[in-house]
């Protein structure tokens, strides 16, 4: 996009810009007001797995994408680790050369530290824990430009991809390469075991020395410190009742 285009300009380019997508995802496109995450939420249970709800705007990757887990919910969420791990692999394939593209578990993701976005996932409440839900739905959030007037480093803890080198990968390129990137981790979980997947997931996180993560049957993240008899449990399903990464007035990622 021509850098001389107005915010209005960009985002009707943005919304008439064609998305390639897998056969097996079908396309659910919303102008720039709408919500994809609310909007995948509303028409999971008619419109099926593979569904993928796109948001038009130059400014942010916004998509969600519907599944049809087939065992109970209380291991089917540890599916957001499969969304997660291939959100991080979309941007990595667009990425310059030494840029580190990390995740604040469960949920946030940075670049060189600076916060872009994150991920977050839904499911029917009335479903109970040992039962299979009928969907779930995977939300994604990442900021492309950065549209403030601040001058960089007012807000150092953000950042954008435009701000990142990620040069012309908008919203259109990071969903597509999210889609092809699901695939392969749904395929690798269902050949594999979801050993595989927590395995890419937790690579992704921030390194600490002297310790070492696993992901429980449950979704849950336990920590053990070397040398220290003791192990952290943290519980994916309450982090996951408020994404982290979220500024609810913003209707985006925080800055």
């Amino acid at each position: 996009m021509e850098d001389h285009l107005s915010p209005a300009a960009r985002t009707r380019a943005f919304i008439s810009e064609p998305i390639d997508l897998p056969p097996p995802f079908t396309l659910v496109r919303l102008r720039e007001s709408g919500d994809a995450f609310t909007h995948a939420l509303g028409i999971a249970e008619q419109s099926g797995a593979g569904t993928l709800v796109y948001v038009g705007r130059f400014d942010l990757a916004e998509f969600a994408v519907v599944l049809e887990p087939d065992e109970p919910l209380r291991t089917a969420r540890r599916a957001f680790y499969a969304g997660m791990a291939a959100l991080t692999d979309a941007l990595r394939a667009y990425a310059p050369p030494n840029k580190s593209v990390t995740i604040d578990w469960p949920d946030a993701i940075r670049i060189d530290g600076g916060l872009v976005g994150g991920g977050r996932l839904g499911w029917p409440p009335s479903v109970k824990e040992d039962e299979p839900p009928p969907w779930l739905v995977f939300g994604a959030m990442i900021r492309t430009v950065s549209v403030t007037d601040a001058e960089l480093g007012i807000h150092p803890l953000s950042s954008a991809l435009e701000q990142e080198g990620f040069g012309d990968a908008g919203a259109v390129q990071v969903t597509e390469s999210f889609a092809r990137h699901l695939m392969l981790a749904i395929d690798a979980w269902q050949v594999d075991g979801f050993g595989g997947v927590a395995r890419e997931y937790l690579t992704r996180l921030s390194r600490e020395r002297q310790v070492s993560r696993r992901i429980d049957e449950n979704g849950d993240l336990l920590t053990h410190r070397i040398g220290i008899d003791k192990t952290e449990r943290r519980d994916l399903l309450k982090a996951l009742a408020a994404p982290s990464w979220l500024d609810p007035k913003l209707g985006g990622p925080r800055l």
